[in-house]
């Protein structure tokens, strides 16, 4: 229910107060009006701030900008809330002239009880505060006042406005006789075990305040930021939103656990918010967060924050964190964003779109996102006419294009960057795009609480030792892990009583009101959101498992239903039928010996690329193309190319899977593009080595429009691929497309780490046409430090391995193939599977004959087949013939380096 700007009687006005959660989570989007403390930002056509924000600016020590304007521009709650909380419209209007006067002083300054001078102002200008404030004005205040005064001028943009005080609040709990109940009431901890009794206790309290009215003394001071800020405009609109004491810590987030209201006209309005933000600090689930971290209640003070606002409903909104939430890889910006409101994005109502930029490649101006997925976006939050919000569909063009542009993404991510670097730490940060002047915004940074804070040195990994097993649902993944157990559907917090510890937790969307039975679920699966929502990074926090976005998950499952929920797959989540088998493995890296080669990873899937690039290693020895095209793609590429001439049917599968690129070719470029350069970065400046597509007939056959292309071959192990495809007059486009997605990755965006490989190079003439398709298509071995190398798998590359290299920069050996042909089997038949191996004295004399080669040429030899995985001993072999590198599967780096480093 929204909450709406006209308010009722007072009766009414106090018997609506904050329910048992009531306020559904909003750390809703804001953004400037007017008046914004920014660097070169002109604020909109307003009145000028007259006499009354001069005589404020004169009482604080530390001066206020020079500009200071005010805008009456229009604007709307974005949260969800309960109707009818109002304002204590009537009181503090006819205070005396002597009371008033006395709030006019200088920084006043009080001896406190622990020795020391305290801070008696009981609100503050955000351009007057530094991170360093967070005992005066809680975290959230103190972050924005750090950003304004220090960041504004490297075009770090933040609206202005003012805060309320940690003194503020102790006074009116102490002076009002709320603070005896409150100790008296939370001591009980049979409250934080049973649902029911917290949500008892909560109301008691929130109603407690609600009920004692403000001093006179704040109301005086709240009256007059108020007219310095919005020059007495009561169309003027503010968002006012919790700042707690213990908030926005770089160990605890305390996201959502307070409110946020969005639209906020008028002073009497205003009032009421402040009111309503004060009694939020003992909503149920800022109660049970509390002490299940730790933090005493009587400890922890609460402000408002009072911020501009921007017009997001007519732009987009979104959270961005300067690092990657499930890895905790480094090196990218996470960006998302949605239309209308912000609190969509946060609240976790809307599947938005996202993207990753590489930090490195950022800074040395290149194109530098990495990674793009289109969300659904179905609803959108706006204002609604005379007051309040509301949820719309948004437009089927909306549905299908990004909501935000490439350079607003890097424009965005250049300020996480500057922000992370200002703070010394990852950080969670909201943002906003108004609709009017077109501008971004930063309306909130806090530190990064999870991913962060994870153990240095220490690998966890969950895996599903299950294969096959039926999927009921799927959505996108949060976290790392795994977790079983009977699902439980709830529609609303009120079924929380019903809850058991273990259950899977199945709903709609869930916001922080849910945190006391999300910790008690060995599972959380929701329709709605997305990985930056409120829910997911509570999810992360207390590490459990859960999927987001799932669409229909409600209708798929059904209560009582046993199943597993996996988070340890990439990005996607799956929802398994049945309590299945699965393992957790931790391993501690500790000191890795130094050993006599370089080892590297075999890495296909650009969902695992952050995970597996922060384990110990020398680059990616092999990322196999197909792996992108088969999962991101999906799509013939000879059916791309035949877009406008295909059947009807064949379009209508293709048709959603490139919505949003400007054409189905560009789509296949792009992707390409985006696959290469998440795993190119993963492993930054360290080499990866790509190869090119190895699609055998019937694989091709499998994609979408395949059918329409490919051949029927008795056995396409040894048919139509690799090379022998790109000189083919009929794949020739389509390999023109691969070789220009990687120039891109290359040029366009810095990633010059990447080399490529040639798989299933026949013979002689078929290497030297193929460098030749190369040159053609604007990739020349040499040029601009490129290399190329060539998959020796074949027993005539054991052979001719002298004259190979004359075309090639080193070798990367294939053992799987090299094995099969050497010993004449199909290592796809378990009827003979027994006799492969890769131990075999005739295919170690082809590893030997390839590396003395390699060695005499002074080139690169390494080998990138399943062998040294499997075989440590084989790989301990290889060394001792002096190979350049073994790249190895992510899960045996770690033993095998251990085993080679053993005295």
């Amino acid at each position: 229910m929204a909450v709406h700007s006209k308010m009722g009687s007072k009766s009414e006005r106090r018997s609506a107060l904050l329910v048992a959660g009531a306020c559904a989570s909003t750390a809703a989007l804001l953004a400037p009006a007017a008046g914004f403390v920014t660097q070169g930002l002109a604020p909109r056509s307003a009145p000028t701030v007259t006499s009354a924000a001069t005589e404020a600016a004169g009482r604080y020590t530390l001066p206020l900008p020079e500009a200071s304007s005010s805008s009456t521009g229009s604007a709307a709650v974005g949260s969800v809330g309960v109707a009818g909380l109002a304002a204590m419209a009537a009181r503090g209007r006819h205070r005396s002239a002597g009371s008033m006067q006395q709030q006019r002083r200088v920084v006043a300054v009080a001896r406190s009880a622990r020795g020391g001078d305290e801070d008696t102002r009981v609100c503050i200008p955000l351009e007057e505060l530094r991170n360093t404030d967070v005992d005066k004005v809680g975290g959230k205040s103190a972050s924005l006042g750090e950003m304004i005064s220090q960041l504004s001028e490297v075009n770090v943009p933040v609206p202005g406005g003012f805060s309320t005080t940690a003194f503020a609040y102790k006074e009116y709990l102490d002076k009002g006789g709320i603070n005896d109940f409150i100790n008296e009431t939370l001591a009980d901890e049979s409250i934080y075990t049973d649902v029911n009794k917290l949500m008892k206790v909560g109301k008691a309290v929130r109603d407690k305040i609600m009920n004692t009215p403000f001093q006179p003394e704040f109301e005086a001071e709240l009256r007059k930021q108020w007219e310095r800020v919005s020059g007495g405009s009561d169309t003027f609109t503010f968002a006012v939103r919790s700042s707690a004491t213990a908030e926005d810590l770089p160990d605890a987030s305390f996201a959502g656990q307070q409110e946020t209201y969005l639209n906020v006209m008028g002073y009497e309005e205003l009032e009421a918010k402040v009111h309503l933000v004060f009694a939020s600090l003992f909503t149920d689930r800022a109660i049970s967060y509390r002490h299940d971290r730790g933090f005493e209640h009587q400890k922890v003070q609460l402000c408002a924050t009072v911020q501009k606002m921007v017009r997001s409903e007519t732009g987009s909104a979104g959270v961005m964190f300067s690092l990657d939430t499930e890895s905790g890889f480094k090196d990218v910006v996470f960006v998302t964003s949605a239309y209308g409101l912000g609190e969509t994005v946060v609240g976790g109502t809307v599947n938005p779109d996202e993207w990753y930029v590489f930090k490195p490649t950022l800074e040395q101006g290149k194109n530098a996102i990495v990674g793009r997925t289109m969300g659904s976006k179905k609803i959108k939050m706006v204002y609604k006419a005379g007051g309040g919000s509301e949820l719309v569909p948004t437009t089927e063009e909306e549905q299908t294009s990004w909501s935000a542009s490439d350079k607003e993404v890097s424009d965005l991510a250049e300020m996480a960057i500057k922000i992370e670097k200002h703070y010394g730490r990852p950080m969670d940060i909201e943002w906003a795009r108004d609709g009017d002047d077109g501008k971004l915004y930063i309306v909130q940074a806090r530190p990064e609480t999870v991913a962060s804070q994870r153990k240095v040195g220490i690998i966890e990994e969950y895996k599903m030792k299950a294969k096959g097993a039926e999927v009921l649902a799927e959505g996108r993944a949060v976290g790392k892990r795994i977790g079983s157990g009977k699902v439980n559907i709830l529609t609303s917090i009120d079924e929380m009583g019903n809850f058991e510890k273990g259950q899977v937790l199945v709903a709609d969307m869930t916001d922080p009101d849910w945190e006391p039975i999300m910790k008690k679920a060995g599972a959380i699966v929701t329709n709605r959101g997305g990985r930056t929502c409120h829910a997911a990074i509570i999810a992360r926090e207390l590490g459990i498992p859960a999927v987001v976005g799932a669409g229909d998950a409600t209708e798929k499952l059904a209560k009582g239903d046993e199943v597993t929920v996996s988070c340890a797959e990439g990005d996607t989540g799956f929802i398994y039928k049945g309590l299945l088998d699965f393992e957790r493995t931790e391993q501690d890296l500790g000191e890795l010996p130094e050993v006599g080669m370089k080892i590297m990873m075999n890495v296909g899937n650009p969902e695992t690329a952050f995970t597996f690039g922060q384990l110990p290693n020398d680059g990616i020895g092999l990322a196999r193309l197909e792996f992108v095209i088969n999962n991101a793609i999906g799509i013939h590429p000879k059916a791309l190319l035949a877009y406008d001439t295909l059947d009807a049917d064949t379009k209508a599968l293709i048709t959603p899977r490139i919505q949003g690129y400007a054409s189905p070719k560009e789509f296949y470029i792009q992707k390409i593009c985006e696959g290469v350069a998440t795993l190119a970065c993963s492993v930054y400046p360290k080499k990866i080595i790509v190869r090119l597509s190895d699609f055998k007939s019937n694989e091709y056959k499998s994609l979408i429009g395949g059918d329409l292309y490919e051949p029927d071959e008795e056995n396409p192990m040894i048919g139509f691929r690799g090379c022998g495809r790109y000189t083919d007059p009929f794949f020739e486009d389509c390999f023109a497309m691969e070789l220009e997605a990687i120039k891109r990755v290359r040029g366009d965006m810095g990633m010059t780490n990447v080399e490529i490989m040639l798989p299933f190079v026949r013979t002689l003439d078929m290497a030297k046409d193929v460098m030749e398709v190369l040159k053609k298509n604007g990739l020349e071995r040499g040029k601009d430090g490129l290399k190329v190398n060539m998959m020796a798998e074949l027993p005539s590359n054991v052979m001719l391995a002298d004259q190979f290299l004359e075309y090639f920069d080193g070798f990367s050996i294939g053992s799987n193939d090299l094995t099969q042909l050497t010993l004449g089997l199909d290592r796809d038949s378990g009827l003979v599977a027994q006799y492969f191996d890769e131990r075999n004295p005739a295919v170690m004399k082809g590893l030997e004959m390839l590396i003395k080669a390699a060695k005499k040429q002074n080139k690169y030899v390494g080998i990138c087949g399943q062998g040294p995985s499997d075989h440590p001993d084989l790989a301990k072999w290889l060394m001792d013939q002096g190979i350049d590198s073994v790249s190895l599967n992510p899960d045996s780096v770690i033993p095998t380096w251990q085993f080679l480093g053993k005295k």
